[in-house]
């Protein structure tokens, strides 16, 4: 997986973000996930995890002729909701990855996410495609903290992959996500979409690269993503054409 340059904006925006604020339990228990269970109260212990695979995540449980369409970076409150209206009016489910302060300022987001059936991937604090470079302390803070405020953002509906920012697994990465139920996550097409180089090229990438693998990489923050939108309402129906059908990255 090609690791992308110039994606630091996290850093930027979140800073030194290395604790996560508790933030009051959501009334509503959002269960929609698949293969998630409800928020325990607060008198009973939270339901236990169950580890899953370290090994990095790429086909599709949909099968052979099959895609899996994947949204990082988010949410955004300006972008993820077009995204989310794409995906509704084709029928199509995906998984989004969401670094943590973006989905703990964001909360309604991520319910909206959960609630339409979607899965959340954790895309770690600060978005630093450079961490597998970091000691094992940075990672785990990266890691443990985002599914902490994905979750509590989500209701109680915890992440189901991991994915490393710009592909930085590390074996560590990878086995200390597992413990926690989260299977690292590839993916075989990047759209290119980040570097918003236009409709037509990045349906043109993706339409290249779909021998690869079924796993499609978007994004619906870090900037502008009308082109992204733009581009899932053609690839969308494009896809369904010919044949293929939407699934979710393998647990």
């Amino acid at each position: 997986m090609a690791r992308h340059a110039g994606r630091g904006w996290y850093g930027r925006v979140i800073g030194a973000a290395v604790g996560v604020t508790a933030v009051t339990a959501a009334a509503s228990v959002w269960t929609a996930q698949a293969g998630q269970t409800p928020s325990a109260p607060a008198h009973r212990a939270a339901p236990k995890t169950v580890a899953v695979s370290p090994v990095i995540a790429h086909s599709s449980d949909a099968g052979a002729h099959a895609v899996n369409i994947t949204i990082d970076d988010g949410p955004d409150p300006t972008w993820t909701p077009q995204v989310l209206q794409v995906l509704r009016e084709n029928g199509v489910k995906a998984t989004f990855c969401m670094v943590g302060p973006q989905a703990q300022a964001h909360p309604d987001m991520v319910k909206q996410v959960v609630a339409a059936g979607h899965r959340l991937c954790d895309h770690t604090v600060s978005h630093d495609t450079g961490m597998d470079h970091k000691s094992e302390s940075y990672q785990s803070q990266q890691i443990l903290d985002a599914e902490k405020q994905i979750t509590e953002a989500s209701g109680g509906v915890r992440p189901m992959y991991y994915r490393a920012p710009g592909g930085a697994f590390t074996p560590y990465s990878r086995t200390l996500a597992a413990s926690h139920g989260m299977r690292p996550l590839g993916w075989n097409a990047d759209s290119k979409d980040f570097e918003r180089p236009g409709t037509d090229a990045i349906v043109s990438t993706v339409k290249s690269e779909l021998a690869n693998g079924p796993t499609l990489l978007f994004h619906d923050a870090g900037g502008d993503r009308s082109q992204t939108v733009a581009a899932l309402r053609i690839l969308l129906p494009w896809l369904k054409q010919q044949g293929y059908a939407f699934g979710f990255p393998v647990r």
